[in-house]
């Protein structure tokens, strides 16, 4: 039997779960994306999350619909959301087709997301120590 390949992993570090999409999913996949990333959130106790589309030339409506969502289901876990790797021409039609995030943050690429989350989720504190702001 061959077995299918995984549609996107989660990988933890720290305090954050960095999650790629390899292709694109239909509403069923997207639906499930959305309930395991929800619980890996609590299972891993993550402050952050970055969702890295890179690896996507197309995204439709349910589908940034669904990202949405995701981030403010999150949010009420206590994570914050960064979307990363928007290729040009998908903004472009997301933006021609009225499509977009919301008031979830994107980012060019996995380094700016960090980049925010760490500005967000921690700040420096004396001595260089970073401090959780939820402290």
């Amino acid at each position: 039997m061959i077995s299918e390949p995984a549609l996107f992993s989660v990988l933890r570090q720290g305090s954050y779960l960095i999650v790629s999409i390899h292709t694109a999913l239909d509403d069923f996949q997207m639906i499930r994306f959305q309930e395991d990333l929800i619980e890996q959130i609590g299972q891993h106790r993550a402050r952050g999350v970055i969702i890295d589309v890179a690896a996507l030339d197309v995204i439709d409506s349910f589908g940034s619909r669904t990202l949405r969502n995701t981030a403010e289901m999150a949010r009420l876990r206590g994570a914050l959301t960064v979307i990363v790797g928007i290729q040009p021409d998908v903004a472009s039609t997301m933006v021609e087709l009225g499509m977009g995030t919301g008031t979830v943050y994107t980012a060019l690429d996995l380094e700016e997301g960090l980049a925010y989350l760490d500005g967000r989720v921690l700040r420096p504190a004396a001595g260089g120590r970073h401090v959780d702001i939820r402290e």
